[in-house]
């Protein structure tokens, strides 16, 4: 997969409302189960989602594939890179990249453009759909993330206690998070953050909050976490960088426009609350 390329489900979320009924309901099997169904004989696909061989290989088409084999090598392609640690991604020695910024210079394009793809490519009923959530007083706000994308999910909520009341950062063990599972009352959401190598802790936690009736919001990378199987709404993020490592810029960006949405949408009671906050502190 090169940079700036959208993954299929990528694709397919853009395509929905172009699609046919039946196209419709092979994307929504394989939006369900990425990349899995997509990886099976097309008999076996269209089996799955309730149409014919060929009305897959009409939804295929429609996605930009010439044949079947193509798509499939494509999702073989995003499967290899689902799965990639530190070790398998481009390596770099920093003592040979001294005084020279081709680095820098490729850093600093690859993260520029994981942010224009990430803003190019979300569906505005989506982002729009999360913020209404997140903006019902009523409904309870949690928060969790993986090892490394745990810092966004209390940036987001640190944020959010500003100007909202019930936000909670869930913490600690596993077994404790399970625990805190049983305050979560139906139409509460839950903002998760996963990507890839995706968490299986978090996964496991995700669906046993879907099956209470929270609303599951996930924050995920192109190649989409397991949890989108489980998500009420889901927005994904380009994280490749020229490193070992990925990029949290793009998703951090995405943290930004859902705080500046919320904000705008409760600004009344927002400054009302940020106000009173500003009373409490000592140097006031």
């Amino acid at each position: 997969m090169t940079d700036g390329v959208l993954t299929i489900a990528e694709q397919v979320r853009e395509r929905l409302h172009e699609l046919t009924a039946t196209e419709r309901k092979a994307a929504h099997v394989l939006l369900a189960t990425y990349p899995l169904a997509g990886l099976e004989p097309v008999a076996d696909f269209a089996a799955r989602a309730g149409v014919s061989a060929p009305s897959i290989l009409r939804f295929v088409a429609r996605v930009g594939f010439q044949s079947y084999p193509d798509f499939q090598r494509r999702l073989r392609d995003e499967l290899e890179a689902q799965l990639k640690t530190p070790l398998m991604k481009a390596s770099f020695d920093p003592a040979a990249d001294s005084g020279d910024s081709s680095l820098f210079d490729r850093f600093r394009a690859a993260v520029a453009n994981n942010i224009a793809e990430t803003f190019a490519h979300v569906p505005p009923g989506e982002f729009d759909a999360i913020v209404t959530l997140m903006s019902d007083p009523r409904r309870r706000i949690y928060m969790i993330g993986g090892r490394f994308t745990d810092p966004l999910a209390r940036y987001l909520a640190s944020h959010l206690r500003i100007v909202r009341t019930r936000v909670i950062h869930l913490s600690g063990q596993i077994e404790n998070l399970r625990d805190q599972v049983l305050d979560m009352r139906k139409n509460d959401v839950l903002v998760v953050f996963d990507m890839r190598r995706y968490q299986s802790d978090i996964v496991a936690l995700a669906r046993l909050a879907e099956g209470r009736g929270v609303k599951i919001v996930l924050i995920t990378d192109q190649w989409l976490s397991p949890i989108s199987q489980a998500a009420t709404h889901m927005l994904s993020a380009h994280i490749s960088v020229p490193s070992n490592w990925d990029s949290n810029v793009a998703p951090m960006a995405l943290v930004e426009a859902l705080l500046a949405a919320v904000t705008e949408r409760i600004w009344p009671s927002a400054k009302t609350r940020i106000t009173e906050i500003e009373k409490l502190r000592p140097d006031s």
